[in-house]
């Protein structure tokens, strides 16, 4: 079994109200020197077998029609090691 990681970003012209919040948080909270905060999602996927061309075909597509808007976010799609 593998695992397969799909970060999710918002583009960087879009907006982030909520990295906008933590960043401004932060001085607050005592954590200085913090020049800008991003919010993103991150996707584990398991997936049975190895992961091929195809089965990674298969993974960015559903990101790209599924886990993320690609109108106003970016995405990559990346394998990790076994643990």
């Amino acid at each position: 079994m593998a695992r397969v990681v799909v970060d999710v970003m918002l583009k960087p012209e879009i907006l982030d109200p909520q990295g906008q919040a933590v960043q401004r948080a932060l001085p607050r909270l005592g954590f200085e020197g913090i020049a800008d905060v991003r919010q993103g999602k991150r996707f584990e996927l398991e997936v049975d077998g190895d992961v091929d061309e195809a089965a990674l075909a298969r993974i960015h597509e559903m990101a790209e029609t599924f886990l993320a808007n690609t109108v106003i976010e970016d995405f990559v799609v990346k394998v990790e090691e076994s643990k």
